[in-house]
């Protein structure tokens, strides 16, 4: 596979989060670069974060494991067991089926970047820990 020019992968902030769980993720942009490689068993997302926004809703996978790298700047990982502040080379792993609720907040005042990793059954579902969803 050649490099791939991150700049041609397209951009995008949408969600399937309805009003207004939506709201809080409309500063997150990500780019699919899995899907734009081919990969059919790897999901692979470069995220952008504008200050104030949030990853996703609180969330955990049934039966796919993500993993999170840090690239630059500064986000805040929420858990169901508290905060953990996240710099650029930390790196963060969630296994599948275990019911952990988490997502990144950027409460700085500047973007941060984050590529993640996942793999596994994506139709297996999960939970959110604070909306029913």
């Amino acid at each position: 596979m050649p490099r791939i020019d991150i700049d041609t992968v397209p951009q995008a902030n949408s969600t399937g989060y309805p009003a207004p769980f939506d709201a809080a993720v409309q500063g997150r942009w990500h780019r699919r670069l899995g899907r734009h490689a081919g990969l059919t068993a790897l999901g692979v997302s470069h995220v952008v974060l504008e200050p104030g926004a949030w990853s996703s809703q609180r969330h955990w996978h049934e039966g796919e494991d993500e993993f999170l790298v840090m690239l630059d700047g500064e986000a805040v990982l929420i858990e169901d067991e508290g905060e953990t502040v996240l710099r650029p080379g930390d790196c963060v792993a969630w296994a599948a089926g275990v019911a952990n609720g988490h997502h990144l907040v950027n409460r700085s005042t500047e973007r941060c970047t984050f590529l993640c990793f996942s793999a596994g059954d994506r139709d297996t579902g999960g939970g959110y820990s604070d909306i029913d969803m």
